[in-house]
């Protein structure tokens, strides 16, 4: 056999080989790449993703994209030739797998707990909204979750509103944890609870749980320290004036809120928000309207333009690192509140784009 012949075939078998070990070689990475983006002024699945009764609504123009990122799942195991891809490719970020599976979650822990993030962050977006357009949300104090085998357990539960700690009001749920540490590990201390199906059916009225029944609790010492505990996640629940449902399936975690809350503004107001622009945005929110940083950015920017939006509402927290590598013909759009957002839309919406607060890198 020729030299270089055999030289071309020994080489071929050597590709091929190191071919093989990196497929089934795994390496501990995960890969984001852009996931799709909802219009949430428009349908998904066939329905409106933003259903208003009880309130006069109107007519909507433009987009409103919320944007998501698409993750490989936490049980899979990347092989070293698509992580190799991944670093080489434009639109995927490989990140180490602990970075988004932390303590080991498996994919089933993983969409519990991204779904019950969007849930809140689906409350959190209509109370925001309507505290922005001055309409009146009434809300209270939950037991949002109860330690097994903690001094609650078998007494208080999930969805009990949570009236006064000792006799004394609470209006937040800091005020849960503020009252139940002035007192000393092994002493007691008196709940006055709504139980949780009363407080349910005084949601479903528009109103606020009342009355309540005593409960006593002992304390115990916090494995972390000094303080005394009873071992529960305190939270809050609202009750609306009117019906909003937010309906997205397969979509999970908190980013989507701002981009739900503005859309539902949209539809309560007379004013088109948007003027038939196209845009997109994320970010997480709470129920004084703050705008919080997400992750995957990068990711999110990508989907967005090429879903065909010109400009991205951006966390201020995410804005250095969206402004290190912006689409072409995408303007970034920097929000601290959705106040801040709507100020941002009215210049969109009339042309007056010279005064948008722009992201920088720094």
């Amino acid at each position: 056999m020729p030299r270089r012949t055999a030289t071309m075939l020994a080489s071929t078998l050597v590709l091929i080989a190191l071919l093989c070990a990196g497929v089934l070689i795994t390496v501990p990475y995960a890969e984001m790449s852009p996931g799709p983006t909802v219009n949430t002024l428009g349908d998904s699945g066939g329905e409106p993703v933003l259903q208003i009764s009880g309130h006069k609504t109107y007519p909507t123009t433009g987009h409103l994209n919320m944007t998501t990122v698409r993750v490989t799942g936490a049980d899979y195991r990347m092989n070293l030739v698509e992580a190799v891809y991944g670093w080489l490719a434009h639109d995927s970020v490989v990140v180490p797998h602990d970075t988004l599976y932390p303590d080991g979650k498996t994919d089933e822990q993983s969409n519990q707990e991204n779904a019950e993030e969007f849930s809140q962050s689906q409350e959190s977006a209509k109370v925001a909204a309507l505290n922005e357009l001055a309409i009146p949300v009434k809300s209270w104090v939950i037991v949002s979750s109860v330690v097994k085998g903690s001094p609650a357990e078998g007494k208080l539960h999930a969805g009990d509103a949570i009236k006064a700690v000792d006799g004394t009001t609470v209006t937040k749920p800091a005020d849960v944890a503020a009252l139940v540490t002035k007192h000393k590990p092994g002493q007691n201390v008196v709940f006055t609870v709504v139980p949780a199906k009363q407080a349910e059916v005084a949601k479903k009225a528009g109103t606020a749980p009342e009355g309540g029944e005593k409960l006593t609790i002992t304390t115990e010492k916090a494995t972390d320290g000094d303080r005394a505990i009873v071992g529960i996640q305190a939270g809050t629940d609202h009750a609306f004036p009117f019906s909003v449902d937010i309906k997205l399936a397969d979509v999970g975690g908190p980013s989507a809120g701002l981009m739900f809350s503005l859309g539902i503004v949209d539809k309560l107001t007379p004013q088109d928000l948007t003027g038939g622009k196209f845009v997109a945005g994320t970010g997480t929110i709470d129920d004084s309207g703050k705008v919080g940083p997400i992750g995957g950015i990068e990711m999110k920017l990508i989907g967005a333009r090429q879903a065909g939006a010109r400009y991205f509402l951006t966390p201020n927290d995410n804005c250095a690192a969206a402004a290190a590598d912006i689409p072409s013909g995408l303007t970034l759009v920097k929000v601290d509140t959705i106040h801040d957002a709507r100020q941002s839309l009215d210049k969109i919406r009339t042309g007056d784009t010279a005064g948008l607060p722009n992201c920088s890198a720094k």
